[in-house]
């Protein structure tokens, strides 16, 4: 008679390293879940699509103070994270696009500007008004102008040059690899118009999407070191106004 094997029944004791295995492999499992999604949205943020802040008025009123936008990082070619390697871009930045770029003269630095002109067209401004290659570019919806007279040369033109005149500029020919920027909020920019051109390699990405909008306000508690009690002190206030500081109308717009 064939010796029977033992079944293990509802009532009989799981060994103690049975009971050890299982919690390190439910450990384990869950570890695994993190890394990946961990690395998913590493590589998504590097490469593909990355969340940013407006800080200033520049872009004003496309773009406002506390608006966090998504921008596409694929468009143009990213980077890979860690190699460093740039995937090939779909297209070029072109006539028109919000764009997020490394400030030339100091790239640790984040610039969103619009890009009115490509490489090899002419920029003019006249009396505020912008002409590319002799026409001129019609104003964004958003963009505006804070002080209507036109202003004089704010700054010396660095050897002879058109730098530096804001509201009379150019005539200039956008050399290759270099794209012209400025701010809708064209009398409250700091753009092209004074600190030159932006190289391709500095180029980011493609603004899309207001995915968050938070209304700036004075009366908003400040967190200090040396006070504990500034981080509970402005949870409270923000949940307090929250309703009131959220620009809900500004949520999930596409950029233009």
């Amino acid at each position: 008679m064939a010796k029977q094997g033992k079944l293990k029944t509802k009532g009989q004791p799981t060994p103690a390293n049975s009971q050890s295995g299982d919690q390190q492999d439910f450990i384990w499992e869950n570890l695994k879940i993190v890394l990946i999604a961990l690395t998913m949205a590493f590589v998504i943020k590097a490469s593909i699509v990355e969340a940013y802040k407006i800080p200033s008025a520049s872009m004003e009123d496309t773009l406002l103070v506390g608006d966090f936008l998504l921008a596409n990082k694929f468009l143009y070619g990213a980077r890979l994270p860690i190699v460093g390697w740039q995937l090939p871009a779909v297209r070029d930045p072109e006539q028109g696009d919000v764009f997020i770029f490394r400030y030339p003269r100091d790239p640790s630095i984040n610039y969103i500007k619009r890009c009115v002109a490509v490489p090899g067209q002419t920029v003019q401004v006249i009396d505020k008004v912008l002409f590319v290659d002799g026409k001129v570019f019609k104003d964004p919806d958003g963009a505006k102008y804070s002080q209507p007279f036109v202003r004089p040369n704010l700054h010396p033109a660095p050897n002879g040059g058109d730098w530096g005149q804001p509201d009379n500029f150019g005539p200039f020919t956008i050399p290759p690899g270099q794209y012209f920027a400025m701010g809708d909020n064209r009398d409250n920019s700091l753009d092209s118009r004074f600190w030159g051109t932006v190289p391709r390699e500095n180029v980011l990405g493609k603004a899309m999407m207001i995915h968050w909008s938070w209304r700036p306000d004075s009366n908003s508690p400040e967190i200090a070191l040396d006070n504990p009690l500034s981080v509970p002190q402005l949870v409270i206030y923000n949940t307090i106004h929250f309703i009131q500081r959220v620009r809900w109308g500004r949520l999930f717009s596409v950029i233009n």
